[in-house]
């Protein structure tokens, strides 16, 4: 099953730390983010796909941000 989900945060805004259900993407359609998991942490700007870590991990707005959110479950 695909599930997509259009995102927006402020700068200074976060998702909270989570677990992915399956193997998911985030799509930077506007803005900046950060990508933390544990020690390693991704930065992506607008027009960037970022894999995301299965392993638990948050995701930060360094500016007012808009992404779509993959997420294919098994």
């Amino acid at each position: 099953m695909l599930r997509q989900t259009l995102v927006a945060l402020q700068a200074g805004q976060s998702m909270a730390e989570h677990v992915s259900p399956g193997e998911a993407t985030v799509y930077i359609l506007r803005g900046r983010i950060r990508v933390v998991a544990d020690r390693t942490s991704w930065d992506g700007r607008s027009g960037d796909l970022i894999a995301l870590p299965r392993t638990r991990h948050r995701i930060d707005a360094v500016a007012d941000t808009v992404a779509l959110l993959t997420v294919a479950k098994y």
